[in-house]
């Protein structure tokens, strides 16, 4: 992988995920100089830092996702009642 393709913005969550899984499987190794590993760190918090922040993003949206939903059950249970 190129430099500029390993600092480039993930594609999407698992890309990231997959990214971070094989930079820390590489570290694990022990067979980077000092260098290499902490450029490897530092690309590794990065992905880190994006797959929590979509995480966040997805959690939010669940959230009013469910709260969408529960207004709309309550809601849809008192139009039952009134079509019987």
């Amino acid at each position: 992988m190129t430099k500029s393709a390993k600092t480039a913005s993930p594609k999407n969550f698992e890309n990231a995920l997959t990214e971070l899984e094989q930079v820390v499987a590489d570290m694990e190794a022990g067979q980077m100089p000092l260098e290499q590993s902490l450029t490897a760190y530092q690309r590794g918090m990065e992905l880190l830092k994006y797959c929590q922040a979509t995480l966040r993003d997805a959690q939010q949206q669940v959230k009013i996702l469910e709260a969408g939903s529960l207004n709309d059950f309550n809601a849809g249970g008192g139009d039952s009642s009134v079509n019987e």
